[in-house]
This record gives C-alpha cells, sequence and structure tokens, in this order.
C-alpha cells in the first residue's frame, strides 16, 4: 500500500521536474511473474525505470540500505521498505544463495522482480559484463527476462553528485520479453548460464546505445581505485623525497634519483602483471557464488 502512495506523490514531482520519458513499456506484462532486467547508471534509475509502469516493482537492495542508524537510517529503511525493495546480503558464497532463493520467493508471488545483472553501477558511463545471477533465476523459475534500457542517467546524475542535471531527460526504453524455456532444466550449467545472461545483456546494449565491456563493473571500480592510490603513493613519496635530496652533492642525488627511478618502474611492473585488466577469469564466478545482480547503490 505504501509503494502506491508514494509513488502517487513522487511521479508527478518527478514527471513535472524531470520530464522523464518511456518507451515499450507494452512489452512488460501487466499480470505474473517476470524478471526486469536493467543497466544501472545512477542512483535515479530506482525511481525512472518503475515510473512509467502501471504494476509493482521489487527490487533487491543492498543492505547497507536497512541498517543504517540515527533518524536517516530510520527514514532510509522505511523508505526503500515502502517502495518494495528487499535487502540482501552482498558479501558472496551463501549469501548470494540466500539472495537468489529471495528473489525466487518474489518471483514466486507473481511480482516483478527488477535486478540489475552488472552487480553495481556503471563507473564510467558503459556497459559491463553481466553476472550470472538472473540466468539462474530466469531458469530455475521459468520466468520471462524483460531487457531495460536506462537512458541519459548517469549524465542526469553523475557519480558523486546529489543534484541532477536539469537540463538531461532521463529516459527508459523496454525491450521484448525473452523466452529461454529452451534452456530449462539446465540451470546449474554454467555455459548456458552465461550465454543466457550475455544474450540478456546484448539486448540491454541494444536498446541504450551503449559501448560494452566485457569486464565486470566491480573489478573495474576496483582497478581505478587501486590506480589512484598509486597515485597519491607515488606524488606524496616524490613530494617526500625533494626535500630530502635538495642538500646532497650533485652526483649522490643523481644516484639517488636513479634508484628512486627504478623502485618505481619495478612497482608499476608488478602492479601491471597483477592482471587488473582484460577480461574476468572463467573461474571468477565459481568463487564469489552465482554472481547475482544486486541493485547497488554504488
Amino acid at each position: 500500500m505504501f509503494y502506491w502512495v508514494v509513488k502517487a506523490v513522487l511521479a508527478p514531482i518527478l514527471r513535472l521536474l524531470f520530464r522523464p520519458w518511456a518507451e515499450g513499456t507494452e512489452y512488460v506484462p501487466r499480470s505474473g511473474p517476470a524478471i526486469l532486467a536493467s543497466n544501472h547508471l545512477s542512483f535515479s534509475d530506482h525511481f525512472f525505470a518503475p515510473l512509467p509502469l502501471p504494476r509493482k516493482v521489487v527490487f533487491l537492495a543492498k543492505s547497507e540500505y536497512f541498517t543504517g542508524r540515527g533518524i536517516k537510517g530510520l527514514f532510509s529503511k522505511a523508505f526503500f521498505s515502502g517502495v518494495g525493495q528487499i535487502p540482501v546480503d552482498r558479501s558472496g558464497g551463501e549469501a548470494s544463495e540466500r539472495a537468489l532463493a529471495t528473489g525466487l520467493r518474489v518471483l514466486a508471488g507473481g511480482n516483478l522482480l527488477g535486478i540489475y545483472p552488472e552487480g553495481t553501477r556503471t563507473p564510467d558511463g558503459r556497459l559491463f559484463r553481466g553476472k550470472t545471477g538472473v540466468a539462474r533465476l530466469a531458469l530455475e523459475a521459468r520466468v520471462p527476462v524483460i531487457p531495460c534500457a536506462m537512458i541519459g542517467g548517469f549524465e542526469f546524475q553523475p557519480p558523486g553528485r546529489i543534484t541532477p542535471q536539469l537540463r538531461i531527460r532521463p529516459g527508459v526504453r523496454f525491450g521484448k520479453p525473452l523466452d529461454f524455456s529452451r534452456y530449462y532444466g539446465l540451470e546449474t550449467d554454467r555455459i548456458v548460464l552465461r550465454a543466457v545472461t550475455d544474450e540478456i545483456i546484448y539486448e540491454i546494449m541494444r536498446l541504450s546505445g551503449q559501448e560494452y565491456v566485457d569486464e565486470y563493473a566491480a573489478r573495474h571500480k576496483a582497478q581505478q581505485q587501486a590506480e589512484r592510490r598509486a597515485f597519491r603513493q607515488a606524488s606524496s613519496g616524490a613530494d617526500n623525497a625533494a626535500p630530502a635530496q635538495a642538500g646532497k652533492p650533485a652526483a649522490e642525488s643523481a644516484v639517488a634519483g636513479s634508484a628512486d627511478g627504478v623502485a618505481g618502474a619495478g612497482g608499476s611492473a608488478v602492479a601491471g602483471a597483477g592482471g587488473w585488466g582484460g577480461a574476468p577469469s572463467p573461474h571468477a564466478e565459481a568463487a564469489g557464488g552465482p554472481g547475482l545482480g544486486f541493485n547497488v547503490a554504488g
């Protein structure tokens, strides 16, 4: 009930302020269980994806939305519970299996389940490799998957920015339901799960027009953070070394500078050999559980 109250209050405000647009809403079934699989551009996706639909969308949300303290924590818990979001633990392993079971219960109740196959928000506006949890849900629940593409959300609310860009009109485009009945009974086959996930991601890419990156978004974010830390450490080291060398003879300073250069080159080589870039290991999902794509605002 609270879901519809919140939607009735927010919808006119969102439409007036931000002028969102929608295409393909006729492809979303008006009843019965189904999965709404979307790209994830910004926090605003939580509002603009379900806005044009006449039925409730239940999203799996990260548990941090429900565990905050103080007034802000209570407000966050009440709001996300009220708009139909269900907390899930993203730590992997058994937690991923519990999240999968939660998603199956939502679908068993005849609901429309919203999920972000990439597992987190895009760090740069591109579309990243999907996690196979969406495929497991579709095959185990035996439900269709409606591809959903958020448009303009990354520019509308870039990472780290709270206030939206009013000159950008956010949009959503729904695609025709995807039928995976040919794979029913094969939900434990990793090759099948990857094929189904890739087909879903391809349809999202076709609808959104995004550039595709065959790498997990979370891994790409971790790589970027590691590179930023390394840059800050290198900058800090250079600043500290400069005063120490200021009083040395020219020859000694040259030797020290050369040594510093060798150390820096070695560090970069080791970091590069760590395998940050490129496609993920084929064993990555096995180590991290089913790889369920969560509703992550990070």
